[in-house]
């Protein structure tokens, strides 16, 4: 026969075990809101850098990008900081939109996102349709704001350490070689394919030295 302390116990347990799941669900949720940027629901860098060493270690063909806002600075000032966050809610959502199946995209804070290409097959088209997409005006409280967007993209078979660390530098290197000298914001780089486009120019000059 049981004590009444074992009965007790007994007829505690459904609401222990219940009780404790909540707790984890809860506790599982609050994790989740930390990796996730609460403006634009992407990926904070944490979470995002997790699901971007997955993308790295299961696709050969994988390509890391930074985008970094032109003239964002200036939205912010002339026109407020709801302004601004309007401007980096709709960047956040046009670059998921933009964003494939198997890609992830990022914010690593400020004006700069960040994302990871399964395949980097047509990735200076991409890149220029994100360009494209991030220079769109955002409409917000009767005005029209615009910005532009540097974007620097690197591609994991050319590097010599094909590491999310090293994509992301050789990403970075490449973004700010061409922030500062955009043209309406639609600039982008990435290196192996702006050391192509330059061939021509370099072998012309060659011609006309001999």
């Amino acid at each position: 026969m049981m004590t009444q302390t074992e009965l007790a116990l007994q007829l505690l347990a459904p609401l222990l075990a219940g009780g404790w799941a909540l707790h984890a669900h809860r506790l599982y949720r609050r994790l989740h809101r930390v990796r996730r940027d609460p403006l634009t629901g992407l990926l904070t860098r944490d979470g995002w850098s997790r699901a971007a060493d997955r993308i790295i270690r299961r696709h050969r063909d994988a390509a890391v990008l930074l985008a970094d806002l032109n003239g964002f600075k200036a939205v912010n000032d002339r026109h407020g900081h709801d302004a601004g966050d309007a401007v980096l809610a709709a960047a956040g959502e046009r670059l998921t939109a933009w964003c494939g199946k198997n890609d992830v995209a990022g914010r690593l804070g400020g004006d700069e996102f960040v994302a990871v290409l399964a395949d980097d097959a047509r990735l200076p088209d991409r890149l220029a349709d994100l360009a494209e997409l991030l220079r769109q005006p955002v409409a917000h409280s009767g005005e029209q704001l615009r910005v532009g967007a540097s974007i620097g993209a690197a591609r994991l078979a050319e590097l010599d350490t094909p590491t999310l660390t090293a994509a992301l530098k050789a990403a970075d290197s490449a973004m700010y070689r061409v922030k500062g000298r955009t043209r309406g914001g639609r600039r982008l780089l990435v290196p192996a394919l702006a050391a192509a486009r330059r061939l021509p120019a370099a072998l012309a000059r060659f011609r006309l030295a001999a």
